[in-house]
């Protein structure tokens, strides 16, 4: 017999990268009393780890929870760019209702679409929150216009388009539900989420289920399994099922040791925990998301969407460098191998093969963001490795024909640079498929193009648009192979021995091209130093000393003046390396180097490559 539980509310926060979904969690914790009075709160509290406060983006999905007049609201933030989607994709698992958060000038995004698309589908009611209405620009009526837009477009039935609009601007802790009447605290949003999103309902006589929708991991117990309790209730000490929809051989026994419920942000250790809870459940080895825990008389798993395949490879290997060894603290191939298949663990989007070689392993993921924020956090825990250039991942279809990812691309740009950026992306294979006017002298443009067409772009497209562009893409499922795409159209300047940088060598190298270093850095043999204007790579020595003889002293070198180097990002040094190409990673340093460093051998390979 199913009954409601009405003293809890599962909601999802759910939006397009960038519209205010974790600073809306922060106001929601705040006001309801979560922190005491005098305590200090770090802003975007939700976005506990330092990547995500450096970049201000969201990377993995945070439970948390409220109390308000004695109803416990679970909230999950979620991340917004399409990189994490898989992430959204799940814990709309948990919820019974979600808040769609909309920037009030940006209007509806691509992303934005994305996970409406899935609450959509799962039939999930929607609470539109129009957010930063204190912002000079917005322009809340058009929104609103673009948001019901949206709906009808995703064929929204008639009882999701009649949702309810919330007008709040979350840096200010206001909301209101009239875009005319401005609110003083949170309590509209509070009320609607009480008013409108189903509490959740279940079994509590039947057999347990607890569907797992994330997993987190914690250095001390090990795998965590988070998920909601969907019918009967969940003790400590109780034996239970593990099973599987996607894999039905899979049936284990296992006993729960550690239970826990979501209070603000701490984890509260419970006995037991009846229909409708988030749980956390800790003491299960190799729990993985989609697992369903059932009591042993009934184990029937509870049907689960399976998690997007990566779109995107590249090798992770061993620092072979003539400077390799010096910065970090891990550098085995042992310490690699274990620190990526550590990350399975939490990151059910990425897969990590073994290769031909002990030295390499194959990574894959969703995009070249999700990869590398994986880079940038292992470069900070000490490790040293390179990676080569990313590659999009084909597929065959049933007739064999050669497929490979598409994606759709959303271009925000300033009218006068509209031709540069659709020249650009016709020559990577791209599709027009709309082109309008957006808000404020910007132009809106819909591409279909190949992902591999945009692997090494997002750089150059915001020298085009002189940093005024937006661009916006999202993973269109596989399509027919586009024909080959020419990625790179400058050369490389390679040093040609190895030594230390000196202002007499580079101040001779930076009439062919930019320059990537200073003077005083370490170089080596192959590595590159910088690009050239044109299309061939060119060895230079850049350690090259003047030759002092009576009349030429080495006080002159001072008078020559040297171009300030073009210090790459990790970014964009992933951007610019070409297929023959590696980035060295240290936790101090990026450089980039040619796989072969020897330029006799170098030649030689570039010879045979041509005659094959």
């Amino acid at each position: 017999m199913k009954t409601k539980r009405e003293d809890i509310r599962n909601v999802a926060i759910i939006a397009h990268v960038d519209h205010g979904k974790t600073t809306l969690v922060d106001e929601l914790l705040k006001q309801s009393g979560v922190f005491r009075d005098n305590q200090e709160v770090a802003e975007r509290v939700m976005d506990s780890n330092d990547l995500e406060r450096e970049r201000g983006i969201t990377i993995l999905s945070k439970n948390t929870a409220v109390t308000y007049k004695n109803t416990k609201i679970n909230i999950i933030d979620t991340p917004g760019h399409a990189d994490f989607g898989g992430e959204v994709e799940r814990v709309l698992k948990m919820v019974n209702g979600v808040i769609l958060v909309v920037d009030a000038f940006e209007g509806a995004m691509p992303q934005t679409r994305f996970v409406l698309q899935k609450a959509l589908e799962l039939k999930l009611p929607v609470i539109v929150c129009i957010n930063k209405i204190d912002r000079p620009e917005a322009r809340c009526a058009e929104v609103i216009d673009e948001v019901l837009e949206l709906f009808l477009d995703l064929d929204a039935d008639d009882e999701q388009l009649d949702c309810p609009f919330v007008y709040a601007s979350a840096k200010e802790g206001i909301a209101s539900l009239d875009p005319e009447v401005k609110g003083t605290d949170m309590s509209p949003l509070f009320e609607t989420i009480i008013d409108y999103i189903p509490a959740p309902e279940g079994d509590p006589e039947a057999g347990t289920q607890v569907l797992i929708s994330t997993i987190d991991y914690n250095e001390y117990v090990g795998r965590i399994g988070v998920g909601k309790v969907d019918n009967g209730k969940v003790a400590v000490n109780q034996e239970v099922m593990i099973v599987n929809h996607h894999e039905p051989d899979k049936q284990r026994k296992v006993k729960i040791s550690k239970l826990y419920e979501f209070d603000g942000l701490n984890k509260v250790e419970v006995k037991e925990a009846n229909i409708g809870s988030i749980v956390a459940i800790s003491g299960i080895q190799d729990i993985h998301i989609g697992d369903t825990l059932c009591s042993l008389e009934n184990p029937e798993p509870i049907p689960f969407q399976k998690i997007s395949e990566p779109t995107i490879s590249m090798n992770f290997i061993v620092n072979d460098s003539p400077l390799a060894g010096q910065e970090g603290k891990y550098v085995t191939s042992r310490h690699l191998r274990d620190r990526l298949f550590k990350e399975l663990n939490t990151d059910v989007s990425l897969r990590v093969e073994e290769t031909d070689t002990t030295e390499a392993f194959k990574v894959s993921g969703r995009g070249e963001l999700h990869l590398s924020v994986l880079i940038e956090n292992m470069r900070r825990e000490g490790y040293e490795f390179a990676v080569s250039k990313a590659e999009v991942i084909y597929h065959e279809d049933e007739r064999g024909k050669k497929t490979e990812p598409m994606e759709l691309c959303y271009v925000d740009v300033p009218d006068e640079f509209s031709g540069t950026v659709i020249e650009k992306l016709s020559q990577r294979k791209g599709e027009l498929k709309n082109m309008g006017a957006g808000a404020g002298g910007y132009t809106r443009l819909e591409f279909s193009i190949p992902s591999r067409g945009l692997i090494g772009y997002r750089g150059e497209f915001l020298t085009d648009t002189k940093g005024n562009g937006i661009i916006n893409t999202i993973f269109d499922g596989y399509g027919p192979y586009k024909g080959d795409i020419q990625y790179r159209k400058q050369g490389s300047l390679i040093a040609y021995e190895a030594g230390e940088a000196i202002t007499y060598g580079l101040y001779n190298a930076q009439e062919r091209g930019t320059l990537f270093i200073g003077p005083g850095e370490k170089v080596y043999s192959g590595m590159i130093v910088g690009q050239n204007g044109k299309t061939e790579d060119i060895e230079l020595n850049v350690c090259k000393k003047k030759q002092l003889t009576n009349t030429r002293s080495s006080s002159a070198d001072e008078a020559l003046r040297l171009t300030p180097p073009k210090v790459l990002s990790l970014e964009q040094a992933l951007e610019f390396i070409d297929t023959d190409e590696l980035l060295e990673v240290t936790p101090q340093s990026l450089r980039i180097r040619k796989k072969i460093l020897d330029p006799m051998l170098r030649k030689r390979a570039a010879i045979k490559a041509a005659q094959a």
